[in-house]
């Protein structure tokens, strides 16, 4: 039996059970061991997660090649199409913009398996993000700055900043291949980066 002073409220929390039955963890929950993955398993994943990026990155980095035969072209002399360079050059660009490109889109959103995380995985998936978004974007934009240059001095300027945004795309490129070369090599997975071109 309980005993209040006078005047004590009574207490909220009854002394009988509720009649819900109290919840308990399973115990083959507490048995459980994390899983490590094998060798041949984090292959598996490095293979599989290369396959997704080079299906992400794919027209971003197709339209590249796409915008710089356009140059050449104009360059050389074997076509005068400057609109269609143009063209071809900013719809490359959009194709390296996560806003719209679904591929690209995919490609920010992508979560490299867990399995690979030594290797730091999520950071290649980063780069090659960036390698798209902005810097391919930018040497595309710069195509179709220099196909419309008139001046000499235009030219110079416009060739001059697609070397320099070359080079950060190859630098970026770089950084991507040897992270991946890496996993590839200590793993034994024999799986070659994406093949970005710059």
């Amino acid at each position: 039996m309980i005993v209040r002073a006078p005047g004590q409220a009574r207490s909220p929390v009854s002394a009988r059970p509720s009649g819900w039955p109290v919840l308990r963890t399973p115990k083959w929950m507490l048995a459980a061991i994390p899983h490590h993955p094998s060798t041949a398993e984090r292959a598996a994943d490095l293979r599989g997660m290369v396959h997704d990026l080079n299906v992400d990155i794919e027209s971003c980095a197709g339209g590249i090649n796409d915008s710089m035969t356009a140059l050449r072209a104009i360059q050389s002399g074997t076509s005068h199409d400057v609109t269609t360079a143009v063209s071809i050059a900013t719809t490359a660009a959009a194709n390296c913009s996560p806003a719209n490109s679904m591929p690209m889109d995919d490609l920010v959103q992508y979560q490299a398996p867990e399995s690979l995380a030594s290797f730091h995985a999520q950071t290649v998936v980063n780069d090659l993000v960036t390698w798209g978004f902005p810097l391919a974007q930018r040497v595309q934009a710069d195509v179709a700055a220099l196909v419309t240059a008139k001046t000499p001095a235009a030219v110079a300027a416009g060739t001059a900043q697609l070397h320099r945004d070359q080079r950060a795309l190859d630098a970026e490129r770089a950084t991507i291949d040897q992270l991946i070369n890496a996993a590839s090599t200590s793993l034994s997975a024999h799986v070659s980066p994406p093949a970005l071109p710059g």
